[in-house]
């Protein structure tokens, strides 16, 4: 099928480098960052380290496809144009099925931990309010959005340091013989699985890659950002995870239900609670951001193609947004908040995420030699790595996500058949 053009399929470019590292970073420094240390653990105890490792090195691999992809097709809609355009309409379809239901989960993930920090006991009302006031925001169009992102990003940065300084000034991080080693082995599953869960904190890497279309010289801009935004947040996540291990030991850190929290006060510095408070709140206000404004422009690329209703793919004359696809992202988010369950929805946006960089490493693989294509090493190791951390996450999650794959399958197949007739 050939790219969409016109007036609907082109939101203006006004994404620079600087821009692009925003978005990636704010967009991995979200709730994960603040909430999987504790269920990853649960799976790796003390090897919770390389688990943070093996999810780093798949998503390098996702980034470098993506990169290369990216370049060869700098448009909205990422894995979905990627897969259409290298594997067939099925694989494209199932792509940006995967997206689109995943990031929607994942959603409703950042509006419920938004509200449980800022206001227990109100979670789903605020968690509605956050969703509601976040798609007024991108509807103003990518400029303003993307300002305010720098502001939050720059925030959660400074609370994340402030509480790898108190781990430090604790004495706690010196005692390393507390871990025990690294204890015994948990594991295959155990270790892959927590790294399936920690790649939830990794995902907003190639968020940039979906909004291609909007970027300024994406052949330069997108490789270099996603380069940036994915090393530096691997590093803060090994000190981070490292630290909370450390401080908390396996056994507390696998129960707690705010680690951060917890971590400040083993330290010895209580009165850190609620600046770590306003800090995951701020961090999952702008993943929440970032995400419906990926997630949109993905369903307007579906819909433009006809996968979705065409209506979705209107972009807003004066803003340059998709805004129907906006409005219906944000429905389909509020409805999971109000049913939703966090731990549940963040192994189901899990499993999505990773069967989106599967078909994406997959597409990368059928790059020609003439296109910049990676070494073959890069896209198998990834399409392999994406795979087994899929099958190696919660059976509900595993279960629920191959029913809701083989959904959007029966869809396609039924909108086939009714093309033919």
């Amino acid at each position: 099928m050939t790219t969409p053009s016109g007036p609907q399929a082109r939101p203006a470019r006004v994404l620079g480098t600087v821009d692009a590292v925003a978005i990636g970073a704010a967009s991995m420094l979200g709730a994960g960052v603040f909430s999987v240390f504790a269920p990853a653990a649960l799976g790796a105890g003390a090897w919770l380290p390389v688990a943070i490792l093996i999810a780093g090195a798949v998503a390098y691999c996702n980034a470098v496809s993506s990169a290369r992809l990216a370049a060869r097709h700098p448009e909205s809609g990422g894995a979905y144009v990627y897969g259409r355009e290298r594997l067939g309409e099925l694989w494209g379809y199932l792509a940006g099925w995967s997206f689109v239901v995943g990031k929607v989960a994942s959603c409703a993930a950042m509006a419920l931990t938004f509200a449980a920090y800022v206001l227990p006991g109100w979670e789903k009302p605020l968690a509605v309010a956050a969703v509601v006031a976040v798609t007024a925001l991108d509807y103003r169009g990518l400029r303003r959005s993307t300002l305010v992102l720098k502001l939050m990003l720059g925030a959660v940065l400074a609370v994340l340091a402030a509480v790898v300084v108190t781990m430090l000034l604790s004495g706690r991080l010196a005692a390393v013989a507390e871990v025990d080693g690294l204890g015994p082995w948990p594991g295959s599953f155990g270790v892959l699985g927590a790294a399936g869960m920690i790649f939830f904190a990794f995902a907003g890497y190639a968020r940039v890659a979906t909004l291609g279309g909007e970027v300024r010289d994406p052949g330069t801009t997108i490789p270099r950002a996603i380069a940036l935004s994915l090393g530096g947040v691997l590093a803060l996540y090994l000190v981070v995870g490292t630290g909370l291990l450390i401080v908390l030991g396996r056994e507390r850190l696998t129960t707690s239900a705010a680690p951060m929290a917890d971590a400040v006060q083993v330290a010895g510095f209580p009165w850190m609670v609620p600046v770590v408070a306003a800090g995951a709140a701020v961090a999952s206000l702008g993943a929440l951001l970032t995400l419906v404004l990926g997630v949109s422009r993905t369903t307007a690329a579906m819909a433009s193609d006809g996968h979705l209703p065409r209506a979705l793919a209107a972009v807003h004359e004066r803003h340059g947004v998709p805004h129907r696809a906006e409005i219906a992202v944000a429905a389909a988010v509020v409805v999971l908040v109000l049913v939703a369950d966090l731990r549940g929805a963040i192994a189901f946006s899990a499993f999505g995420v990773l069967v989106y960089y599967a078909i994406t490493n997959a597409s990368a693989l059928r790059l020609g030699p003439d296109e910049t294509r990676p070494p073959l090493l890069v896209p198998l190791t990834g399409l392999v790595g994406c795979v087994v951390l899929a099958c190696s996450l919660p059976l509900p999650a595993v279960i629920t996500g191959m029913a809701v794959l083989a959904a959007g399958a029966g869809l396609w197949w039924l909108r086939e058949r009714l093309a033919l007739r």
